[in-house]
């Protein structure tokens, strides 16, 4: 694993124009010139404006949006594969932006890996060969990089591949390739651009289900695109929105489903399966101080989805939901429970001053 505590990614004021004279018009567009105007006026082309997020380390960081949002512009300044016209990307507290070539090569070797939507394995070189090639760039000894390779291919679920050849294997497991090579590097940062996007949709669940197995064991800081919603919605700690370069909103999976910031979220969000993304702690009524306590209790923060199904053989009632350290802090119904599945029954402000008075 890496060898220091990872601080995570700080993208602040970012602007990316597409032109040769972009550095001329950083100004205008941050005065409130339009991508419209911008193209129309000057024929640049306004990529991102003014992007600031912050990523946790060890979480996942989704960037969402259409074709031309601007999210895979926005990957690609993490490792400066694109050079913005304005602002800082600060991964582990030093800024991208400003590393000389030789800083900008070591960073990309050691501190970042890239999974891709097209694989991009090399064609004459086995799987094996494929996994480890990270590590032969960085001069790792051939048998440890075997070693390396192999237990990571093992854990994507090829074990007895390594001698295959990508064109012998399904996308899906050409994929598994792409992020077994990625994992193999150790860099604490992994980029994944539209990287299940190719994928047929059983395939692609499985492959989430994958990631999200692997980083509860290795707490990577991961920076994953998709333009689906409900991918976005599974995989996300933290999820931005894009929209014509711009963040829209940010947030948890249930910020996003239960306080949608414009039309524009709204209407992604209205075809969502509610459940299995708002958590009982969203819905659950105040516990009344010296209110008595059910013998049924739920986890504050278990999925509406999840708590139904548990509760799918408990006599109507009161639920109690406890949170950590299993203190009593609301109470819920399974008629409340089934009714969130489907609509917004978030309790309002006055329903909770009712409740506790």
């Amino acid at each position: 694993m890496a060898d220091h505590a990872f601080g995570g990614i700080k993208i602040r004021h970012l602007f990316k124009i597409f032109g040769p004279n972009a550095k001329s018009h950083v100004e205008s567009v941050q005065n409130g010139m339009t991508k419209a105007e911008l193209n129309q006026k000057h024929a640049h082309v306004l990529g991102l404006r003014d992007i600031n997020i912050e990523m946790p380390s060890g979480s996942i960081q989704v960037i969402m949006g259409l074709s031309g949002s601007g999210k895979s512009t926005l990957i690609r300044h993490i490792n400066r594969l694109i050079d913005p016209t304005a602002g800082e990307v600060l991964v582990d507290g030093v800024d991208v932006v400003k590393m000389d070539e030789t800083e900008l090569r070591k960073f990309r070797r050691h501190q970042t890996a890239m999974v891709f939507q097209k694989f991009a394995l090399l064609p004459h070189r086995n799987v094996l060969d494929n996994t480890l090639f990270g590590l032969e760039v960085q001069g790792v000894e051939r048998t440890k990089a075997v070693d390396v390779a192999m237990r990571w291919l093992e854990r994507v679920g090829l074990k007895g591949y390594e001698e295959k050849y990508p064109n012998q294997l399904s996308g899906g497991m050409q994929q598994r390739v792409g992020l077994a090579r990625a994992l193999s590097n150790d860099a604490p940062v992994l980029l994944m651009d539209e990287a299940y996007s190719a994928l047929d949709p059983l395939i692609r669940t499985d492959m989430q289900t994958v990631l999200l197995d692997i980083q509860r064991e290795i707490k990577k800081t991961i920076v994953f695109i998709t333009h689906d919603l409900d991918e976005a919605l599974r995989l996300g700690d933290q999820i931005a929105i894009l929209r014509d370069g711009q963040v829209i909103q940010q947030g948890s999976s249930q910020d996003i489903v239960l306080r949608p910031a414009d039309e524009y979220v709204a209407n992604f969000v209205r075809e969502v399966n509610r459940g299995r993304v708002v958590q009982v702690n969203a819905i659950m009524r105040p516990l009344r101080p010296g209110a008595a306590v059910s013998g049924v209790t739920l986890d504050a923060t278990t999925t509406v989805e999840e708590a139904v199904r548990l509760l799918a053989s408990v006599p109507d009632g009161d639920v109690t939901v406890i949170a950590k350290g299993s203190l009593p802090v609301g109470v819920v119904t399974f008629r409340q429970l089934a009714s969130a599945m489907v609509s917004d029954c978030t309790p309002t402000h006055e329903d909770a001053i009712a409740l506790v008075q």
